[in-house]
């Protein structure tokens, strides 16, 4: 049976907003579920950035993730072959992968490059699954992912802005987008 991949991050910001060659991870999010969006596994680490280590007071407000739970972190550079390793167990299933909108395939594309990591999420396709949902409902603009769960009569579960709750949130949504 083929499986999905619905990836989401958290990265360092602050409230007016950094672009993406600024920001760091600061959590990796990840479920693996069936097209109907049963979860088959997850995968889930905090990240400690390495330009800006301390978290912004609005970073910390918005995720929820503590200062102390990112100084226990290892890098990115420890972080991802972990993910990968995690990831590899899965390959021969994954049909693609999937994110809420363009920030994370963007986010990881330049640190694969800039640090540089491997990864076998590069002969996989990806979806933007924020434009797929958009286009699927006839939107004049994509809904944030809250706004979509609702337009769907869903209620988001769990804590917004943490990466594991915001992947399995999104994965919810993928029967509703990719043909059964």
């Amino acid at each position: 049976m083929p499986h999905w991949l619905v990836i989401d991050l958290e990265a360092t910001t602050d409230d007016g907003g950094w672009p993406v060659t600024e920001m760091e991870i600061i959590e990796i999010g990840a479920t693996l579920v069936t097209r109907q969006g049963r979860e088959v596994d997850h995968f889930q680490r905090f990240v400690r950035p390495l330009r800006r280590p301390l978290l912004t007071p609005f970073c910390r407000e918005l995720t929820h993730i503590t200062q102390a739970q990112i100084d226990a972190a290892s890098p990115l550079a420890e972080v991802w072959p972990l993910f990968e390793r995690w990831l590899g167990q899965h390959a021969s299933r994954l049909e693609g992968w999937a994110s809420w909108g363009d920030y994370d395939r963007r986010q990881l594309e330049q640190e694969w490059r800039d640090q540089p990591l491997h990864s076998l999420l590069r002969q996989v396709p990806h979806i933007n699954l924020k434009q797929r949902f958009a286009k699927a409902r006839r939107l004049e603009r994509p809904l944030g992912l809250n706004g979509a769960l609702q337009l769907a009569g869903m209620q988001f579960n769990g804590q917004q802005h943490r990466a594991l709750e915001d992947a399995r949130n999104t994965a919810r949504l993928l029967p509703l987008i990719l043909p059964a």
